[in-house]
Formats: C-alpha cells, structure tokens, sequence
C-alpha cells in the first residue's frame, strides 16, 4: 500500500507537475490568444485608419480635381476673353487706322484741290499779268505810234512851213 500510495503520489505529483504544465501552457496559450487578439485589434485598427486615411486623400484628391477642373475652366473663360478684348482691341485699331488713313486722304485731297486752286489762281494771274503787259505794251506802241504820228505829222507840218517859208523868203528876196 505503501508503494501503491507512493506510486499515487508520484502520479498525483506527475499529475500536479502535468496540470500546473497544463495551466502553463493554458496561461500562455492565453496570452498568446489575447496577444493575437490584440494584434488582429490593432490590424483592424491599422486598417479602419488606412481605410480612413484612404478615404480623406480620396476626398483630397476629389478637391483638388475640382479645383484644377475649375482652374482650366477659368483659365480657358480668360483665355476667351483675352481673345475677345483682344479681337476687339484690333477691330478698334483697324477702324482708328481706317480714320486715320481717311483723314489723311481727305486731307491730302483738300490739299491737292487747294494746290489745284492756288494753280488757278497763279494761271489767273499770270494771264492778268500778261494782259496787263500786253496792254501795257499797246499803250506803250499806241503812245509810240500816236508819238511818231505826231512827230510825222508835225515834221510834215513843220516841213511843209518851213518848205513854205523858204519860199516865201525867196519870194522876198
């Protein structure tokens, strides 16, 4: 009995030694299951961040496409208007070009029909001038001419008496 006593407890001993390696093995499988439980908690974690990370970059991204979209939008509406102004601007300096270039043909038209009047008036003149010289010049011949009439006439006359005065002279003498 002794022996069946000593075998018990050897083998309650054995029994003791293997459940407390029992609770052991237990108390690490616990910690390792709360380990992994706490591992797969802060990968669900990690992912709920990620996720939520992922979500606000998303929302970042959508942003800011809509705020490059709105930017070549409004990149594009300047462009037309810059176009725009600009085809006006040049439509203004073309009609200011064409004023200009009328104004200057109008000008050198009154120009030219002053230049042409001015000719007139200098051809006008000059035919006054001549008229005048010409008639100066008939004066100036008819003078001559009723001069030396004049002159034939009273050297004829004074001819005349004086061939008549040497007649009678001689007559008296």
């Amino acid at each position: 009995m002794r022996l069946k006593e000593k075998d018990l407890r050897v083998r309650e001993k054995d029994f003791s030694n293997n459940s407390e390696e029992l609770k052991i093995i237990k108390d690490k499988l616990k910690s390792e299951e709360f380990n992994l439980n706490k591992k797969e908690q802060e990968q669900t974690n990690l992912a709920k961040e990620l996720e939520k990370k992922e979500n606000y970059i998303k929302q970042n991204l959508e942003v800011l496409n809509k705020r490059e979209l709105d930017i070549k939008i409004r990149e594009e509406e300047q462009k037309k208007k810059d176009s725009k102004e600009l085809r006006k601007k040049q439509r203004e300096q073309k009609l200011k070009e064409e004023e200009e270039a009328q104004q200057r043909d109008l000008e050198a038209q009154k120009i030219r029909e002053w230049e042409e009047k001015f000719d007139e008036e200098q051809k006008i003149r000059l035919k006054e001038e001549l008229i005048r010289e010409e008639k100066m010049d008939q004066r100036e011949r008819l003078r001559k001419a009723i001069k030396e009439q004049e002159d034939e006439t009273l050297q004829e006359e004074l001819f005349t008496k004086l061939d008549a005065f040497d007649i009678n002279q001689t007559k008296k003498n």
